[in-house]
């Protein structure tokens, strides 16, 4: 098989000149796209700062249910009265206001404040949830 020199030199000199072409082009590019792209791109690009109420798995004391806020109000003023330190949220899920009270992160610690309510709210159990991260005593930063 014999390779036709003359042939090979004007194809190799053929392929030359185009790429000088090709990388001597100019021209303008105009990109038309979604304006939500922007939104959507500079959404992602956000830092988001972390959330001002962190929560863990945890457990609460349920201590009462009933469907008259008033009844719950009571209640959560007793509750109060006695265990100043002790957090008390009331939640609505119709047709019963929910007072829970503590951030236990142990079922341990649930039962202990448990024990010592029983007298006053018989009718109290625990129930896991997200709760707030436990307030730290300023005794635990002593040395």
């Amino acid at each position: 098989m014999k390779i036709n020199l003359k042939k090979t030199r004007i194809i190799t000199l053929g392929l030359v000149m185009n790429l000088g072409f090709l990388f001597a082009q100019e021209g303008n590019v105009k990109i038309i796209k979604d304006n939500r792209i922007d939104a959507l791109v500079k959404q992602q690009g956000e830092v988001i700062p972390p959330a001002l109420n962190p929560t863990i798995d945890g457990f609460r004391i349920q201590l009462f249910f009933d469907s008259q806020k008033s009844e719950i109000n009571a209640a959560k003023l007793k509750f109060m009265s006695q265990y100043k330190t002790i957090d008390t949220y009331v939640s609505y899920n119709a047709p019963n206001f929910f007072l829970k009270v503590g951030d236990f992160r142990t079922r341990l610690e649930a039962e202990k404040i448990k024990a010592q309510i029983t007298a006053a709210f018989p009718t109290s159990f625990i129930v896991k949830e997200k709760i707030n991260l436990p307030r730290l005593e300023k005794s635990t930063f002593s040395n």
